[in-house]
Protein backbone atom coordinates (compact mmCIF):
# COMPACT_ATOMS: atom_id res chain seq x y z
CA UNK A 1 0.00 0.00 0.00
CA UNK A 2 2.65 2.20 0.28
CA UNK A 3 2.18 5.32 -2.45
CA UNK A 4 -1.44 4.41 -1.46
CA UNK A 5 -2.26 4.61 1.83
CA UNK A 6 1.29 6.49 2.81
CA UNK A 7 3.77 7.55 1.48
CA UNK A 8 6.66 4.93 -0.34
CA UNK A 9 9.94 7.22 -0.18
CA UNK A 10 11.40 6.23 3.50
CA UNK A 11 12.20 9.43 4.58
CA UNK A 12 9.26 11.39 3.46
CA UNK A 13 7.49 8.10 5.29
CA UNK A 14 9.55 8.30 8.44
CA UNK A 15 9.00 12.22 8.94
CA UNK A 16 4.99 11.94 8.87
CA UNK A 17 5.22 9.61 11.54
CA UNK A 18 7.59 11.63 13.92
CA UNK A 19 4.87 14.82 13.33
CA UNK A 20 2.25 12.28 13.83
CA UNK A 21 3.73 11.14 17.19
CA UNK A 22 5.42 14.27 18.17
CA UNK A 23 1.80 16.02 18.06
CA UNK A 24 0.30 13.01 20.39
CA UNK A 25 2.88 12.30 22.18
CA UNK A 26 1.84 11.30 26.05
CA UNK A 27 3.08 9.21 28.83
CA UNK A 28 3.45 5.92 26.94
CA UNK A 29 2.52 3.43 29.51
CA UNK A 30 1.88 -0.57 29.05
CA UNK A 31 -1.72 -1.30 28.00
CA UNK A 32 -3.15 -4.77 27.16
CA UNK A 33 -5.17 -3.75 24.00
CA UNK A 34 -6.36 -0.36 22.04
CA UNK A 35 -8.78 0.55 18.58
CA UNK A 36 -7.07 2.37 16.06
CA UNK A 37 -8.11 3.45 12.64
CA UNK A 38 -6.75 2.32 9.56
CA UNK A 39 -7.37 4.91 6.23
CA UNK A 40 -4.70 6.34 4.46
CA UNK A 41 -2.71 8.36 7.12
CA UNK A 42 -3.57 12.31 5.57
CA UNK A 43 -6.78 11.24 6.80
CA UNK A 44 -6.67 8.91 9.84
CA UNK A 45 -2.47 9.15 10.89
CA UNK A 46 -3.19 11.77 13.46
CA UNK A 47 -6.11 9.74 15.12
CA UNK A 48 -4.48 6.51 15.51
CA UNK A 49 -0.97 8.60 16.53
CA UNK A 50 -3.23 9.62 19.67
CA UNK A 51 -3.70 5.85 20.61
CA UNK A 52 0.22 4.52 19.66
CA UNK A 53 1.59 8.16 21.34
CA UNK A 54 -0.12 6.92 24.83
CA UNK A 55 1.30 3.24 24.84
CA UNK A 56 4.30 1.62 25.47
CA UNK A 57 4.85 -1.31 22.18
CA UNK A 58 5.69 -4.19 23.36
CA UNK A 59 7.79 -6.69 21.43
CA UNK A 60 4.80 -8.53 20.18
CA UNK A 61 1.58 -7.22 18.81
CA UNK A 62 -1.85 -9.10 17.53
CA UNK A 63 -3.46 -6.95 15.09
CA UNK A 64 -6.58 -7.75 14.07
CA UNK A 65 -8.90 -6.69 11.37
CA UNK A 66 -11.61 -6.75 9.06
CA UNK A 67 -11.25 -8.54 5.97
CA UNK A 68 -12.06 -5.81 3.19
CA UNK A 69 -11.60 -7.79 -0.14
CA UNK A 70 -13.70 -11.13 0.56
CA UNK A 71 -10.60 -13.28 -0.30
CA UNK A 72 -10.58 -15.94 2.06
CA UNK A 73 -8.87 -19.25 2.64
CA UNK A 74 -9.24 -20.03 5.87
CA UNK A 75 -11.96 -22.16 6.72
CA UNK A 76 -12.89 -20.55 10.61
CA UNK A 77 -12.61 -17.18 8.93
CA UNK A 78 -9.29 -15.85 10.81
CA UNK A 79 -6.98 -15.58 8.49
CA UNK A 80 -3.12 -15.56 9.94
CA UNK A 81 -0.15 -14.93 8.32
CA UNK A 82 1.63 -16.81 10.13
CA UNK A 83 5.69 -16.58 9.24
CA UNK A 84 8.11 -14.62 7.60
CA UNK A 85 7.59 -10.34 7.71
CA UNK A 86 5.80 -7.18 6.29
CA UNK A 87 7.42 -4.69 4.94
CA UNK A 88 6.94 -0.98 4.55
CA UNK A 89 9.43 2.03 3.32
CA UNK A 90 10.89 1.31 6.66
CA UNK A 91 12.19 -1.65 6.80
CA UNK A 92 10.65 -5.09 7.33
CA UNK A 93 8.69 -6.10 10.61
CA UNK A 94 9.01 -10.27 11.17
CA UNK A 95 5.75 -12.10 12.42
CA UNK A 96 5.85 -13.37 15.93
CA UNK A 97 6.03 -16.83 14.83
CA UNK A 98 5.72 -18.25 17.71
CA UNK A 99 2.97 -16.95 19.45
CA UNK A 100 0.88 -17.42 16.06
CA UNK A 101 2.19 -21.23 16.11
CA UNK A 102 0.39 -21.02 19.81
CA UNK A 103 -2.81 -18.88 19.10
CA UNK A 104 -3.59 -21.58 16.33
CA UNK A 105 -3.17 -24.68 18.49
CA UNK A 106 -5.44 -22.64 20.87
CA UNK A 107 -8.53 -21.34 18.29
CA UNK A 108 -9.83 -23.76 15.28
CA UNK A 109 -11.00 -19.97 13.44
CA UNK A 110 -7.29 -19.64 13.02
CA UNK A 111 -5.21 -20.96 10.10
CA UNK A 112 -2.82 -19.81 7.47
CA UNK A 113 -4.07 -17.75 5.20
CA UNK A 114 -1.93 -15.35 3.13
CA UNK A 115 -4.78 -15.49 0.35
CA UNK A 116 -6.78 -13.31 2.85
CA UNK A 117 -3.70 -10.66 3.37
CA UNK A 118 -2.59 -10.58 -0.01
CA UNK A 119 -4.79 -6.75 -1.29
CA UNK A 120 -5.59 -6.05 2.44
CA UNK A 121 -4.83 -2.81 4.16
CA UNK A 122 -5.66 -2.76 7.62
CA UNK A 123 -2.40 -3.95 9.39
CA UNK A 124 -0.31 -2.66 6.74
CA UNK A 125 -1.10 1.00 7.64
CA UNK A 126 -0.46 0.61 11.30
CA UNK A 127 2.93 -0.99 10.88
CA UNK A 128 4.98 2.52 10.04
CA UNK A 129 3.72 3.63 13.80
CA UNK A 130 4.79 0.75 15.60
CA UNK A 131 8.59 -0.17 13.90
CA UNK A 132 8.86 3.94 14.81
CA UNK A 133 7.81 3.31 18.44
CA UNK A 134 10.03 -0.28 19.14
CA UNK A 135 12.33 -1.22 16.20
CA UNK A 136 12.58 -4.71 17.67
CA UNK A 137 8.28 -5.34 17.17
CA UNK A 138 7.15 -8.79 15.59
CA UNK A 139 3.50 -8.73 14.67
CA UNK A 140 0.79 -11.80 15.31
CA UNK A 141 -1.69 -10.59 12.10
CA UNK A 142 -5.16 -11.56 12.09
CA UNK A 143 -7.87 -10.62 9.06
CA UNK A 144 -11.72 -11.65 10.32
CA UNK A 145 -14.72 -12.28 7.70
CA UNK A 146 -17.33 -12.88 10.44
CA UNK A 147 -19.15 -10.52 12.37
CA UNK A 148 -21.03 -13.19 14.63
CA UNK A 149 -20.73 -13.23 18.14
CA UNK A 150 -20.06 -17.01 18.95
CA UNK A 151 -16.58 -16.89 16.68
CA UNK A 152 -15.61 -13.02 18.24
CA UNK A 153 -16.21 -14.57 21.78
CA UNK A 154 -14.00 -17.69 20.88
CA UNK A 155 -11.36 -15.92 19.27
CA UNK A 156 -10.96 -13.28 22.21
CA UNK A 157 -11.36 -16.56 25.18
CA UNK A 158 -8.35 -18.01 22.73
CA UNK A 159 -6.03 -14.69 22.68
CA UNK A 160 -6.93 -14.15 26.54
CA UNK A 161 -5.40 -17.62 26.79
CA UNK A 162 -2.19 -17.27 24.79
CA UNK A 163 -1.57 -13.93 26.00
CA UNK A 164 -1.99 -14.83 29.73
CA UNK A 165 0.60 -17.56 29.81
CA UNK A 166 3.23 -15.75 27.27
CA UNK A 167 6.13 -14.77 29.08
CA UNK A 168 6.47 -11.06 27.56
CA UNK A 169 3.67 -8.46 27.45
CA UNK A 170 1.59 -8.39 24.37
CA UNK A 171 -0.30 -5.52 23.03
CA UNK A 172 -4.15 -6.53 21.39
CA UNK A 173 -4.78 -4.03 18.20
CA UNK A 174 -7.81 -4.07 16.69
CA UNK A 175 -7.69 -2.40 13.32
CA UNK A 176 -10.93 -0.40 12.59
CA UNK A 177 -12.52 2.83 10.87
CA UNK A 178 -16.05 3.70 11.93
CA UNK A 179 -19.19 5.27 9.97
CA UNK A 180 -18.36 4.59 6.27
CA UNK A 181 -20.06 7.59 3.79
CA UNK A 182 -22.29 9.40 5.71
CA UNK A 183 -23.48 13.24 7.27
CA UNK A 184 -20.73 13.90 9.34
CA UNK A 185 -23.60 14.57 12.03
CA UNK A 186 -25.39 11.14 11.33
CA UNK A 187 -21.99 9.43 11.59
CA UNK A 188 -21.01 10.77 14.84
CA UNK A 189 -24.29 9.94 16.05
CA UNK A 190 -24.16 6.23 14.86
CA UNK A 191 -20.65 6.29 16.35
CA UNK A 192 -21.46 7.51 19.54
CA UNK A 193 -23.32 4.72 20.30
CA UNK A 194 -20.95 1.99 18.85
CA UNK A 195 -18.13 3.85 21.33
CA UNK A 196 -20.56 3.93 24.39
CA UNK A 197 -20.51 -0.25 23.81
CA UNK A 198 -16.69 -0.41 23.48
CA UNK A 199 -16.66 2.48 26.87
CA UNK A 200 -18.31 -0.48 28.53
CA UNK A 201 -15.64 -3.13 26.85
CA UNK A 202 -18.74 -5.29 25.80
CA UNK A 203 -18.26 -6.73 22.22
CA UNK A 204 -21.33 -8.52 22.31
CA UNK A 205 -23.16 -5.55 23.02
CA UNK A 206 -21.18 -3.37 20.47
CA UNK A 207 -22.28 -6.11 17.30
CA UNK A 208 -25.36 -5.34 18.56
CA UNK A 209 -25.68 -1.67 17.86
CA UNK A 210 -23.67 -2.13 14.76
CA UNK A 211 -26.36 -4.27 12.91
CA UNK A 212 -29.39 -2.18 14.78
CA UNK A 213 -28.21 0.99 14.19
CA UNK A 214 -26.82 0.91 10.74
CA UNK A 215 -23.10 1.48 11.82
CA UNK A 216 -21.07 0.34 8.95
CA UNK A 217 -17.52 0.12 11.61
CA UNK A 218 -16.04 -2.23 9.55
CA UNK A 219 -13.15 -3.95 11.85
CA UNK A 220 -16.39 -4.62 14.85
CA UNK A 221 -15.33 -7.83 14.81
CA UNK A 222 -11.73 -7.28 15.57
CA UNK A 223 -12.90 -4.57 18.26
CA UNK A 224 -15.45 -7.13 19.76
CA UNK A 225 -12.94 -9.99 19.77
CA UNK A 226 -10.19 -7.40 21.52
CA UNK A 227 -12.51 -6.04 24.11
CA UNK A 228 -13.51 -9.86 25.04
CA UNK A 229 -9.74 -10.71 25.25
CA UNK A 230 -8.96 -7.63 27.46
CA UNK A 231 -11.48 -7.78 29.63
CA UNK A 232 -10.58 -11.58 30.42
CA UNK A 233 -7.34 -10.36 31.31
CA UNK A 234 -7.95 -8.14 33.79
CA UNK A 235 -9.00 -4.89 31.77
CA UNK A 236 -11.13 -2.52 33.30
CA UNK A 237 -11.64 0.60 30.86
CA UNK A 238 -11.94 2.19 27.89
CA UNK A 239 -11.21 5.46 27.09
CA UNK A 240 -12.03 7.24 23.35
CA UNK A 241 -9.06 9.45 23.25
CA UNK A 242 -9.30 10.69 19.71
CA UNK A 243 -12.39 10.65 17.12
CA UNK A 244 -12.79 12.66 13.96
CA UNK A 245 -13.86 12.10 10.68
CA UNK A 246 -12.42 12.51 7.44
CA UNK A 247 -14.68 15.75 6.48
CA UNK A 248 -11.78 17.59 8.96
CA UNK A 249 -9.36 17.12 5.68
CA UNK A 250 -11.54 17.03 2.92
CA UNK A 251 -13.48 20.26 4.24
CA UNK A 252 -16.77 17.70 3.02
CA UNK A 253 -18.84 17.23 5.86
CA UNK A 254 -21.87 15.68 3.43
CA UNK A 255 -20.29 11.91 3.25
CA UNK A 256 -17.83 11.43 5.75
CA UNK A 257 -15.40 8.25 7.22
CA UNK A 258 -15.06 8.30 11.06
CA UNK A 259 -12.19 7.48 12.89
CA UNK A 260 -11.87 6.76 16.58
CA UNK A 261 -9.09 5.69 19.36
CA UNK A 262 -9.30 3.91 21.78
CA UNK A 263 -7.04 2.91 24.41
CA UNK A 264 -8.02 -0.02 26.89
CA UNK A 265 -6.63 -0.32 30.12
Amino acid sequence: MAGRFYPADRNELGDLVDRLLSAARRDPRPAPGGIVPHAALVYSGACAASLFGRVAVPNTVVILAPNHTGRLGAPGGASGWMRGSFATPLGELPVAEDFMTELEASCDLVAHDPWAHEFEHAIEVELPFLQKLNPACRIAPLVLAFDDWGRCETLGGALAQVVARWPEPVLLLASSDMTHYEPAEVAARKDRLALEAVERLDGRRLLGVCRKEGVTMCGRAPAAAVLEAARRLGASRAEVVDYRHSGWVTGDDRSVVGYAAVLIS
